[in-house]
């Protein structure tokens, strides 16, 4: 468990240090661009790695349920994974009227994906991997705010960029229900 929470730190700490935006200007001021962009990817990548392989020794050697979604909660979590690859799929950046209601794509897409994954996993490992992501997504949705960053524009109408987004979206989510089970080890299918 402990290689699992070190990797939600290194990883979301990282994010996190990437809305500071003194602090990132003072990293970059010191360290360059370039050096800054390198060290921030390593680090995240690192992270990303530690969750991955704390998360998978976890399941092998210290599964706790905590609580036992019930049956129909599985239906609600792939209808909201349906809305967070459609979300994910919003981040091409041409204008479309569903990136203008969501405003930042990937923010939304994180929270809707914590969000599922917490309703249909009660247990420990779970719950803090899935928490820890649905807390940070708020937080920076928080801090782009204050920052001004209004997101994408708001469309009146639907444009091509919609039908991509849908288009993009659905298959995406499609192919990771279909091979959910081979990526992450748990099959959705049958």
């Amino acid at each position: 468990m402990l290689l699992l929470i070190l990797g939600i730190v290194l990883f979301l700490g990282t994010h996190t240090v990437a809305t500071m935006r003194e602090t990132r200007g003072n990293l970059i001021a010191k360290f360059g661009a370039v050096p800054y962009k390198v060290g921030y990817s390593l680090a995240a990548l690192i992270g990303f790695v530690l969750i991955v392989k704390g998360f998978g020794a976890y399941r092998a050697d210290a599964w706790h349920q905590v609580w036992n979604p019930p049956f129909w909660m599985a239906h609600i979590t792939k209808l909201l994974m349906w809305f967070a690859f459609v979300a994910l799929a919003c981040m091409n950046p041409a204008p479309g009227r569903i990136r203008g209601w969501l405003r930042h794509p990937m923010l939304v897409a994180i929270k809707i994906w914590a969000l599922a994954h917490l309703l249909a996993n009660g247990d420990l490992g779970g719950m803090l991997v899935f928490g820890s992501f649905l807390a940070w997504a708020v937080y920076d949705r928080i801090s782009v705010k204050r920052r001004g960053d209004l997101g994408a524009p708001r469309l009146d109408h639907f444009t091509r960029a919609d039908g991509l987004a849908l288009a993009v979206g659905t298959s995406a989510y499609l192919v990771m229900y279909a091979l959910h089970g081979f990526i992450i080890g748990v099959s959705l299918v049958g």
